[in-house]
């Protein structure tokens, strides 16, 4: 009997009637019955009003798209921060299915609600919204940072977009979906009981998978690497709450088996929720706060590796397993588990995790940690491999999770683990009893004890939990592994719309270089061309030349903009090839600075003594340099040092934190207004023939400023800059151009 069943389905037998062609050529089309999707070539479909140009009306209904339709919603060339509207709209039908879709122009590819038993399939979400990064590869510009901690009204999908976005539904499948050049990938709002598995929505500047009071789901063979932003290699490591996965406000029991989430601004990145911490009001007088979190979600043969910040972070939750895991190179640490209780981290490879010098680096960083199993890791090579303490955190310690909750740090178990050339193996700081057992260290264990802790090393193997049962992975790609090439952070390389997929052609300007800007062009582009064109009707360009050369990747190029004379050059240079067609505008400044730079650790703060910080420049201690350009000093987290124009006078100049510089130059400025511009971390002070352009005299992160100078006649202008770093990242750089 079943012999004869599956036969003639094998043997195609079974005729499967062909859906009916709907061409779509207007907003508001609704579909009621089952059809396949035609769409004219380059139409463009705009969402005028908000609601999806395609809507589904009814339940059961089947709808797949023709070869080569496109559903467009924005013309050709438009920024990707003005595209709205939402492609296909689905609210309140169920066992609805969308196959092969092709969506890119909108802010929301399809958005879904109350739409249980939905299926999308193969759908390809492209070139939609995204925000315009502010960040430079110099410094990174705070505007930048997301902000997930709201979604109950639909933030993220009105505030950052989304491919496809799901909300209070079940039984949904997403699968073998595909998604580039977006902020977003895959939202889940209030949805339970799902499969998510087979999908990519890698190289975005957000959120891969995106998950918000969502439980009991399978999120299963997924890549969702280089969903990132705020990165620059070896500048600055941010991340700016990207992720490939972003799970917040208590979604619990859901399975992430088999996804790649590698090179994430974090791999995976969990909060219990401000509802459960009691900063938003709770949704009743009766709600409770004790043991509120993402809770119980088992972590199985994932990679989370090459984050800019952390490889896993799951904070204020319980019960978590994390089981068999890569994490290798996350520049702050593998997991961080901030008021974790009761998570177990068992058989999880933790190699090179953590930079030098960062207190919070390492494999595995838990503060408040309760109740938690570190078994059977293998960590080599880590800043620090474990680090469990107890501090103040006053605020959170009072909120009512606080209050409900063991906020302590105690009870936790390291057994049977293998630690190899860990800078530090255990850090412990006021962190209770720590019971350790048949532990092999190799190459030394080092641990360092600090406050209330009592070490109880055991002679015999402690009880360990059983594993738990772990739902076999579904979908048929394997994601892990599979983008081996890419390894390394050095190869997140970030653009002004986001990350490079290492395929397509992306411009970004790269920097200041001595006395010229290097403009940078990624994705082996051919017939490559760099034109010098007027600024401004009737510039002269013969004194502005760009020539190609090696770019910082194989495959990319540089484009260097250079004057051949001293003074202020406005400059215009039209870069074209295959996918490549960019003008760019811009001010050479090309001056003989004097660049006096000191130490004033100990000494006179500018902040509170400006006379006494002034005269340290005169000091026998204070080393003049002579720079043709203050247009960038990208000091990131070190100083006048180790600045490669700096070399010769290495031994004399300050290292990071605590220095100043006050520099000086005079150059010939035209009659009319002129806009000067600073990137600063901390204080900058810019004067031009005595009068105050720019003042920001203040500890801060990096900052623009800028401030108009008005020439009254052409003739010498004496600049003077003054700028002091504190501590941590520092930055500064200037620009002079005709203001409009």
């Amino acid at each position: 009997m079943f012999v004869t069943l599956v036969l003639p389905l094998l043997t195609g037998l079974v005729a499967v009637e062909p859906l009916p062609n709907l061409e779509v050529t207007v907003d508001n089309t609704k579909i009621t019955k089952s059809c396949r999707v035609v769409i004219p070539k380059d139409m463009v479909l705009v969402d005028a009003d908000d609601n999806g140009v395609i809507q589904v009306v009814e339940d059961g209904v089947k709808v797949e798209f023709a070869p080569g339709s496109v559903l467009r919603g924005s013309k050709a060339g438009a920024p990707y921060n003005e595209f709205t509207g939402t492609g296909i709209r689905i609210e309140k039908h169920k066992d609805v299915t969308i196959t092969g879709a092709v969506i890119e122009g909108f802010k929301v590819g399809i958005h879904a609600s109350n739409a249980d038993g939905l299926t999308v399939e193969r759908a390809d979400v492209r070139s939609n919204y995204r925000m315009q990064l502010r960040s430079s590869p110099q410094a990174e510009d705070g505007a930048d940072w997301l902000w997930p901690h709201k979604n109950d009204q639909n933030e993220w999908a009105r505030n950052y977009g989304a491919a496809v976005y799901v909300e209070d539904s079940s039984r949904v499948t997403l699968r073998g979906n595909r998604v580039r050049e977006s902020q977003n990938g895959l939202a889940l709002d209030r949805v339970n009981g799902s499969k998510v598995y087979d999908n990519d929505a890698s190289f975005l500047s957000g959120w891969g998978l995106a998950m918000w009071r969502s439980s009991e789901n399978i999120i299963s063979r997924n890549a969702v690497d280089f969903c990132v932003r705020g990165y620059s290699h070896g500048v600055y490591n941010r991340g700016q709450d990207s992720a490939g996965m972003l799970v917040f406000e208590q979604c619990s029991n859901n399975t992430f088996i088999e996804n790649s989430a590698t090179h994430g601004g974090d791999g995976f990145f969990g909060f219990a929720g401000h509802e459960a911490l009691g900063e938003n009001p709770a949704p009743s007088a009766d709600f409770g706060h004790k043991n509120r979190g993402c809770n119980g979600n088992i972590f199985v043969r994932n990679d989370f590796s090459y984050a800019p910040a952390h490889g896993l972070e799951l904070t204020f939750s319980f019960d978590n397993w994390i089981i068999d895991n890569r994490f290798v190179e996350n520049a702050i640490c593998g997991i961080w588990g901030g008021y974790s209780q009761r998570m177990n981290v068992r058989n999880n490879e933790f190699t090179g995790n953590g930079l030098p010098r960062s207190w919070e680096g390492g494999a595995i960083n838990s503060e408040h940690a309760v109740a938690c199993v570190y078994a059977g890791n293998t960590f080599s090579k880590n800043s620090t491999a474990i680090g469990l303490w107890w501090d103040n955190d006053e605020g959170l310690l009072k909120t009512p999770w606080g209050k409900a909750n063991n906020t302590g740090c105690d009870e936790n178990m390291v057994v049977t683990n293998s630690f190899a050339a860990d800078a530090i193996a255990l850090r412990l700081n006021d962190a209770g009893t720590v019971t350790l057992y048949g532990n092999s260290p190799e190459g030394g264990f080092r641990i360092e004890s600090k406050g209330k802790t009592t070490i109880n090393n055991v002679p015999t193997a402690p009880n360990l939990a059983a594993l738990p049962t772990i739902a076999e992975p579904i979908g048929e790609t394997r994601p892990v592994g599979a983008r081996s090439e890419l390894r390394g952070r050095q190869n997140i390389i970030m653009g002004e719309w986001g990350p490079w997929d290492h395929e397509s052609p992306m411009f970004r300007v790269g920097g200041r270089s001595g006395d010229g800007i290097d403009l940078q062009v990624f994705g082996n582009v051919k017939n490559l061309k760099a034109e010098v064109v007027p600024a401004y009707s009737g510039q002269p360009v013969g004194h502005i030349v760009a020539s190609l050369g090696s770019g910082p990747v194989d495959g990319s190029k540089s484009v260097l903009v250079r004057a051949t004379r001293a003074g202020v050059a406005p400059y215009a240079v039209k870069i074209t090839g295959e996918g490549i067609d960019r003008t760019v505008r811009g001010t050479i400044i090309q001056a003989d600075w004097k660049a006096t730079f000191f130490s004033w650790a100990d000494q006179a703060d500018p902040r509170e003594d400006l006379a006494g910080w002034r005269k340290l420049a005169t000091s026998e201690r204070a080393v003049t340099v002579d720079l043709k350009s203050l247009s960038e000093l990208p000091y990131g987290h070190g100083g006048p040092k180790d600045q490669p124009a700096m070399q010769a006078m290495r031994d004399r100049l300050p290292g990071a934190d605590k220095f100043g510089m006050i520099a000086r130059t005079t150059l010939d400025l035209p009659k009319g207004k002129w806009k000067f511009s600073t990137l600063s971390d901390d204080g900058v002070r810019v004067t031009a023939n005595g009068r105050n352009i720019i003042e920001n005299w203040s500890w801060h992160a990096p900052t623009p400023d800028s401030g108009v100078f008005e020439q009254a006649a052409a003739g010498p202008v004496e600049i003077v800059v003054e700028h002091f770093e504190i501590d941590g990242f520092a930055t500064l750089s200037l620009a002079i151009e005709p203001a409009e």
